[in-house]
């Protein structure tokens, strides 16, 4: 007799079914093997198994997804309800925590990233019947929790102090309802204008009305150009906003969303990530990509021209004796879009490693320091003794990476050089607050990007991975740019259990992967079926040794009895 859809799923998670034969008399139990649904092996059965590492085979890579047409899913609609009722068992929620990457070789939890616009400017849920489809497929496919932004434009939009957690209130309980975790950034930055931005989302409008009449709140490059994506760290401690400092708004804005959810901490609720600036990044906005004033690869632009921060610099050029370098920055760093070797400032023999250079960098670089130390020690007496991990999202900037200068690293406040590790000083001061050190564009590979620019991804990945083992501080990837692809999972999988081979103790395996991003690409066919292998193999682990057939044979067969899942989510968010 064929299996519902039902009681193959129950089967998979090993969860008794409720019998559906339409008595009443009395209601049974059927439990069904898995061996029902999956044959057993052979006993002879050999397969070859090949450790992954940076050095695998190069693959051309695809077509960038956007630029193929979406397939019009068709198929039965089966009972959605009862199907995700049988992944959310205690049995389930109890291994993913017994094979979370806590343990060493025991895997790699996957989160996925919800949509920008996943609460609306009217604070409700976006799409609420897609969004709900959305979620039970992603527990289908072993994800462990999901990603959403928590807008401070959003919630404190209308007045200092009045705050409207409406749809974020729905959302959290949806993922509660589907044994999803969750991961919230508190998003004080504004959507729209950075890679991926799909939708605008401003700072809060009083924010915005104090902006107006002190255009100096935000940062401002050379030729006097404003950004208006995040307040110019430069008056974090100073009450312009209305009587309060960002960094006051900031932990006001935190302590409110503890009280609001904290029913929900410890265990929907597992990550805080606390925004630092640009696209929510520990960085300042050196390489905005809005109204084309940057393109990639340029250099990118210092952004310390607003008054607050031309003080900083004057009175750190005092202190060190050198009150002439305290006027203004470089004036030789060129333009957004120069490459190092058009500029004095950055060419291979350049200002950057003189004197003066090191001085300003060092204050440059610094200042984006003391800026993540404040909001993380906010962050910290907020939400500790909840059960809340605390993560920082830094960028990972790989164009140029192979000069001497490293110059977009260091007009984004990465003070890294050919000589100098400026990823160190961010994992020991992470570290000093317990918090996780969360790193973007682990999916790329060296030779995918431009050689001319010099990128180097990879290496750069394990700069970091070194520094965060060294500090002692866990590390977490992201991917920067959508990928759907067997390639770029083959290079997650590796840099997610990066093998360093420098002599230390052990190796660097992160303890969270963030996928981006939940989207109809996802839930197209081929995409799905890469994405539920790629999950199932990330929660496997270096430590296990099932070979690659076995894993993807699994993964094939979930794929199979939730495609009515994946085809609710893809055609609600198709409309």
């Amino acid at each position: 007799m064929a299996m519902s859809i039902t009681h193959q799923i129950g089967a998979l998670s090993g969860t008794p079914i409720p019998s559906e034969s339409g008595t009443n008399s009395g209601e049974s139990t059927a439990v069904v093997s898995a061996a029902a649904v999956w044959k057993s092996e052979p006993s002879n059965l050999r397969c070859r198994i090949q450790k992954q590492g940076l050095d695998m085979d190069a693959i051309s890579p695809p077509l960038s997804p956007c630029m193929a047409t979406s397939p019009v899913l068709n198929g039965i609609r089966a009972d959605l309800s009862s199907a995700c009722l049988a992944f959310e068992t205690e049995d389930e929620v109890r291994e993913y925590r017994e094979e979370g990457a806590q343990v060493k070789g025991k895997g790699v939890p996957v989160f996925v990233m919800m949509p920008l616009d996943s609460v609306t400017m009217g604070n409700t849920v976006n799409r609420k019947k897609a969004m709900n489809a959305s979620l039970q497929a992603l527990k289908s496919a072993g994800v462990e929790g999901v990603m959403m932004d928590v807008w401070w434009g959003l919630v404190e939009k209308d007045a200092p102090g009045a705050y409207n957690w409406g749809g974020y209130s729905e959302l959290l309980e949806m993922a509660k309802k589907h044994g999803l975790k969750v991961q919230a950034v508190m998003s004080f930055h504004q959507c729209g204008g950075n890679v991926g931005d799909s939708c605008t989302i401003p700072l809060p409008r009083w924010a915005g009305e104090e902006i107006e009449k002190d255009p100096d709140l935000a940062y401002t490059d050379q030729w006097g150009r404003r950004n208006f994506e995040y307040l110019s760290l430069g008056c974090d401690t100073l009450p312009v906003l209305k009587g309060r400092s960002p960094v006051q708004c900031y932990a006001d804005f935190m302590r409110a969303f503890r009280d609001n959810f904290k029913h929900l901490l410890g265990d929907t609720i597992v990550e805080i990530q606390v925004g630092m600036g640009p696209a929510g990044e520990l960085r300042y906005p050196s390489y905005p990509e809005q109204n084309g004033t940057w393109k990639f690869p340029g250099i990118g632009a210092f952004q310390c021209y607003d008054k607050y921060m031309l003080s900083s610099l004057k009175a750190a050029a005092e202190a060190a004796g050198k009150p002439k370098w305290g006027s203004t920055g470089p004036r030789d760093a060129g333009q957004y879009n120069n490459w190092p070797e058009d500029t004095p400032f950055f060419r291979r023999e350049g200002g950057w490693n003189g004197p003066y250079g090191e001085f300003f960098l060092g204050w440059y670089s610094k200042m984006l320091l003391d800026h993540a130390e404040r909001i993380l020690s906010s962050a910290k007496s907020v939400f500790e003794g909840n059960g809340i991990k605390i993560s920082v999202k830094v960028s990972g900037i790989h164009w140029h990476y192979g000069t001497r200068s490293h110059a977009p690293e260091l007009t984004a406040g990465y003070y890294n050089t050919r000589f100098r590790d400026g990823y160190l000083p961010i994992a020991k001061m992470l570290a000093r607050h317990g918090a996780i050190f969360n790193f973007t564009c682990i999916e790329m590979r060296d030779h995918e990007q431009p050689q001319d620019a010099q990128c180097a991804p990879e290496k750069l990945v394990r700069q970091v991975a070194l520094a965060t083992r060294e500090a002692g501080v866990p590390l977490a990837g992201e991917n920067a740019l959508p990928r759907y692809d067997e390639t770029a999972h083959k290079q997650i999988l590796a840099a997610s259990s990066l093998r360093l081979d420098d002599g230390g103790e052990d190796d660097r395996e992160m303890c969270a992967f963030t996928y981006l991003r939940m989207n109809q690409e996802l839930f197209q066919a081929d995409n799905w079926r890469q994405f539920v292998g790629f999950v199932k193999k990330m929660k496997e682990g270096k430590g296990e040794n099932k070979c690659r057939e076995q894993v993807e044979r699994e993964a094939e067969q979930f794929v199979h009895i939730t495609r009515p899942l994946v085809q609710e989510a893809a055609g609600a968010l198709r409309h």
